[in-house]
This record gives C-alpha cells, structure tokens and sequence, in this order.
C-alpha cells in the first residue's frame, strides 16, 4: 500500500451521517426531462391520485380496488398464509409465529480454511481477508451439485456494501477510527464472501468448514476488466497502463445469480471513496454527474489510487458488474463493461425467449434511470463454460416512461441521435464510461431512486421498487406531479408484451405507492385489504420465490421515525387478483438495521436474509436511547448481545417450524 502524493482529508469521513444514504440526498443529475413522478401523476389524474383510486382503480390495475384507508374490503383468499407480524422497533429481529430465525454468519465470523479469530479491539486487515466481511445486502443461492435443484447443499454468494467506522472500532487504543490500520480493516471488509452451506437433518443450516469453495472478494482482490471499455485510455493507471486489470470492488449493493451459475456483484456508491480536487481534472464533467470525489472515506490518505489527482483515472475503473465464478475459487473476478458504469443496484436476469440473456439494473440515485442489457449470444444450458464472455456483448438501454402506460427502451449505442463525437462521445467506451451522461442526452425518465429491478419468471412481469425522492420541491407540483418530498416510495410493474423481455416498448403500471393510507397527506394507494402491519415504506430489495410470489424488504435509512414510524422488514406483496396491492408483513430487524438480500432455496423451505448496520440508522430517534450508536454505547448489540462485542450485520436463516414452504 503506497501513499498518495497529498493527503487530502475529507469534509467528514465514514460516520458524519446518520445514514450512508444522507450525504447522497443531493441529485447529480442535470436533465430537465419530466420525472417519473411528473409521468405518473399525468397518467393517473390529478383527481384519481388525490382520491388515492389509482385511475378509479380497475383503469390501471384491471383488477384490484386500492384505496387511502377506510374498511378493509372483502376480497380472495390470499396466497400467503402466515400470522401477519405486527410492526414496532426494539434491539431484536422478529419473524412470524411459526417460523425460526437463526443466524447463519457474522461479521467476522470465518471464511476461508486459514482463517484468524475475530477480535474487535485488535483487528487488522490481514485477518479481517478471511473473515466474514461487513453490512452482508445482496445474497445469491447456487445449489450443488451445480445444475440441480437441491436445496440442502449449496454456494451461498453474499455482498458487503460498506462499513460503519463509529461502531466497529474502539474510540481509543488500537485500531482507532481513522489511522492505516483501519483504512486496511475496511478494505477488507468490503467486496463479497462465498460460503458452502448445509442443511442437516434437523432442518437447520451451517456453514461447511474449510470447504474448498470458501472465498472472500475485498477492495484489494485482482480483477480484469472486459468488453469494449477495456484497455481504454480512460481507464489506464500507473498501476495498470495497459487498462485491463483492477485491484478489487467496493460498495457492492445488491447483484445477482446467472443462469450457468455465476454471481454479479453491483459496485453502487463508488464515489464515496476517493478524494481529491476536480480543479483542472481532465475527468471534471464525467466526475461531477456521478459525484465524485465523494470523501466520505479516508483511504485516500494512505492509498494513491483513491486519490483522484494521484491517479486520475482511478474512479473509472468502479461502479461496474463484476461477475464471479463461485465454483472456481482460483479465477479471477471480471468487470464486464459492457453493461455500463453507474451506481448499479441490482443486476437480475432472465433468459428471454429466444435464448438471450436480460439483465435489469437500477441507478440508485434520485433522480436517476432504469437500465436493461440484452446480450447479443444466446444462453447454453448445457455448456456452462460456452457462457463465459456473454456479457460482454450486447445492447444496453435506458427507460423513459410514457404517461400514456408504455416505457420505451432507448439503447446507447454510439453514433446514434446525440451519442457522437460533437458531445464527447468516441466510441461506445466512452458511452460506457459516461453511461449516466449519454442517458441524459437520450431523455431517459428520472426516477424516484431506483433500487432493485426484478424479473418474475412465472408471469414474465418485471417489479422495481423506488425508494424515495426527498428532493423533489413543493414548487414543481402541478397536474401531472403530486408527491413533493416523497418519502415513502412506490413499486412499479412494467409488463414486456408477449413475454419479450428484448421489445421495445413495455407497459407498465404502479404496483403501490407507498405510506400509512391513514394519512391523506401521503397520498398512499394499497388494496383496502392492507391492515395496518400490511403497508410500508420505502421499498428497495425485492424477491421472487418458486411459486411467483413477490417479497419485499425495505430501508427507510434514518428517516423510519417519520416514513412508518417503525423499524425496516420483509413484507408479502401480492401483485394479482382481488387482493393485488395487499402487503403482509413477515420479519422485522433491530434497530437502525436494514434488510437486505431476500433468497430463497430452490424449494421455497428456507429464506435468507441479510441484516446490515444494526444499532446506525435513525438511532437519535429510538426512544430511550436517543443518541448516535459508538462501539462503546450502540442501540443494540445484536445478534450476540454480550458486553463488549459490537452489533455485528449476520445472516438469517428462516425456516418453518415442522418444514414447510416459506409463507405457505
């Protein structure tokens, strides 16, 4: 690790805010096109939203009556059967009656054979490589033996986003808050684990210990770059001049599971990690769209390549999907280009049907767009390895939402419309770099914080949740835009025609607008069936289970105080019939985590959940604690609660009492 050539310190680093969403509240985006909120509101009517009727409900759904509160309406029986949890905040997680939630794994629980022991008062980053890493969000299943549908033996593929300095060090003594030491720590933390799992007799869960499948992924595992980015000017460091090789990921959010088995991991907020001034940068326009330097880490300080003027082309070797093979410990991570740089969230897929592959992701900023890549080659089932380099050709387009119900797929794809050399663009590599900027030149549809984007391959419909837009001003409401400050979020269902996941034009449809329909103000639409633990707020992961049935998990960061006044979980969502609209809630985290990652085994009899930052976001507002969360003095010091072990992010495991499908 070499130092930069100025040490730069930042504004405030890892823990001056209440939430790792906070410092990203201010939009990068520039364009002038009409939101998503404006869209919407022009397609339901001014009148019909206010009312909360959904285009007098039947127009948009063709089915379900949604409401603002009022009786619960009779209506089918559900598809989910469980006693619904009631909704609070405490310093434990909750799931429903008749079902069991044990921790799989730890932050710094072991990964690979060699591994150290976890001590939180000494740890170093040589460990910390081999240890469970940190804020566990998306998680992937792949059973084994590869190509079956087992679903007690398997290769569990788990995200780690970022870390929370103030609760994982000591304030004094070794291992303080913002020295080389920790820099190194959290390095480590970061990128991904792979673990080979087990379901015994009795029904639990393990992990298989030196199991030769082990592997953590962190900020320093080598990686190639591929596809028609690779090795361009632009992504060329005194490290690296040849452009195609990059040491490690970051802020790797949610992702996805292909269908030959290997794992996605989405690099999201990667400009929180580096420093430096854009005076005279000669990557100042690009950098700005995607705000970089973002300085809410100090590992510029020890490290040149997170220094933007030390190497500045470093940022643009981030925000990518890396692809992992997860049977094959000893090949190396690859960022394919080809499906563009922005703060992904998410990377689904699905075969179409004519044999390519759609990969659907989200920008996770507000303001900013929903993505969708078609390969060019086509999926082999039966040669995994004929699947290697899909990725790395293909369309990528950006959505614009029509009032009238259609989202038109616009493909970047250099030389076309505005995307040539008069407004910056050489070649589809620098498309591909600036991905955010060529959609701006295309009229891509701002959206209220894209999160993840998830196809259902029962019914062919495609769900992506908004989280919120507390951005949006007072001053631009009129007729066609009624949500100012949204803060609850909504979910949306675009529909391919004939199953087309490669078409042109969707349909597409609001699923939910989320908040407590008791509250006109919030301008929420649920099916009237929606008790008062069914709504919530803030939808980002979400899932689909073997049965079609849609689960969502929601983060409210540090404003659950105000958006549903309880702590975040998983909801049952059911998107058809008499009862489309009609949410269910099943599991409940602790205070001031988050969930992440909803994954269900082949079967449907186990669901994973990964729960991050426990005892962070919103504290201040837990009655009785009221004060941000230390390593001395958190919220809660879940899931170990022993004196001196910090809140630690683990996943879950959840299984029926007796067997049994998930939700029933």
């Amino acid at each position: 690790m070499s130092q930069t050539d100025s040490r730069n310190t930042p504004t405030s680093v890892n823990d001056g805010f209440d939430s790792i969403d906070d410092p990203d509240d201010v939009p990068s985006n520039p364009s002038t096109m009409p939101t998503f909120g404006d869209v919407l509101s022009a397609r339901l009517g001014r009148r019909e939203v206010v009312r909360g009727a959904l285009g007098t409900a039947a127009a948009l759904t063709g089915s379900a009556v949604f409401t603002m509160g009022g009786a619960p309406a009779k209506a089918a029986p559900s598809r989910f059967n469980f006693p619904e949890l009631q909704r609070g905040v405490d310093e434990t997680h909750h799931v429903a009656e008749g079902y069991d939630a044990d921790i799989l794994i730890r932050w710094g629980d072991p990964v690979e054979a060699d591994a150290g022991t976890f001590d939180p008062t000494k740890q170093s980053g040589s460990v910390q490589s081999k240890l469970f890493g940190y804020n566990n969000d998306f998680i992937g299943f792949v059973p084994l033996p590869f190509g079956s549908k087992s679903s007690k033996r398997g290769l569990l593929c788990i995200n780690h986003e970022y870390t929370n300095r103030s609760i994982m060090f000591p304030s004094t003594g070794n291992g303080t808050a913002g020295s080389l030491r920790t820099a190194e720590v959290e390095m480590a933390c970061h990128g991904g684990s792979v673990l080979e799992i087990r379901r015994d007799d009795n029904g639990k869960w393990s992990v298989v210990n030196n199991s030769s499948y082990a592997r953590r992924i962190t900020a320093h595992t080598p990686m190639l770059l591929s596809g028609p980015a690779a090795g361009h000017a632009r992504l060329r460091t005194s490290a690296d001049p040849a452009g195609i090789r990059v040491n490690g990921t970051v802020n790797n959010c949610a992702g996805g599971i292909t269908p030959w088995g290997t794992y996605l991991m989405a690099e999201e907020n990667f400009h929180n990690y580096f420093l430096g001034s854009l005076d005279g940068h000669p990557e100042s326009r690009s950098y700005k769209r995607y705000g970089i330097p973002g300085g809410r880490y100090d590992w510029g300080n020890f490290d040149r390549r997170w220094n933007i003027n030390a190497e500045p082309n470093e940022p643009n070797r981030f925000g990518w999907i890396v692809e992992v093979d997860p049977m094959d410990p000893a090949a190396m991570p690859v960022k394919r280009t080809a499906l563009g740089r922005f703060k992904h969230e998410g990377a689904e897929t699905i075969v179409n049907g004519d044999g390519r592959l759609v990969v659907y992701s989200g920008d996770d900023q507000r303001f900013d767009y929903v993505y969708r890549f078609i390969s060019k080659g086509r999926v082999d089932m039966e040669d995994r390895d004929a699947n290697r380099d899909l990725l790395d050709d293909g369309v990528l387009s950006v959505a614009k939402f029509e009032a009238d119900g259609s989202v038109r797929w616009m493909p970047l794809v250099w030389g076309r419309g505005p995307l040539t050399p008069d407004n910056g663009f050489s070649s589809q590599a620098d498309i591909l770099i600036e991905t955010r900027r060529a959609a701006d030149l295309l009229g891509a549809t701002p959206m209220d914080r894209p999160e993840d984007v998830q196809p259902n391959p029962m019914t062919n419909k495609v769900y992506f949740t908004l989280t919120n837009n507390s951005k949006r001003k007072a001053a631009q409401l009129d007729k066609v835009n009624t949500r100012a400050k949204n803060i609850w979020g909504q979910i949306v269902e675009m529909t391919p025609p004939d199953g087309d996941h490669a078409a042109p034009v969707f349909r597409w449809d609001i699923l939910v607008q989320c908040g407590d329909p008791k509250k006109p103000e919030t301008k929420a639409i649920w099916n009237n069936a929606t008790s008062d633990n069914g709504w919530f707020a803030c939808p980002d992961n979400c899932a689909v289970d073997a049965m079609g049935r849609l689960w969502i998990a929601t983060d409210q960061g540090s404003n659950w105080a105000k958006a549903s006044g309880a702590a975040d979980g998983l909801w049952a969502l059911e998107t058809d019939g008499d009862r489309r609209g009609t949410g269910r809630m099943f599991f409940r985290v602790p205070i001031g985590a988050e969930l992440c990652g909803p994954c269900f085994t082949p079967d449907d009899e186990t669901l994973f959940l990964a729960i991050q930052h426990p005892a962070t976001d919103g504290a201040t507002h837990y009655k009785g604690f009221e004060k941000k969360s230390s390593f001395e003095d958190p919220a809660t010091r879940w899931p170990d609660f022993k004196p001196g072990m910090p809140p630690r992010p683990s996943v879950v495991a959840i299984t029926k009492k007796g067997g049994g499908k998930i939700g029933g």
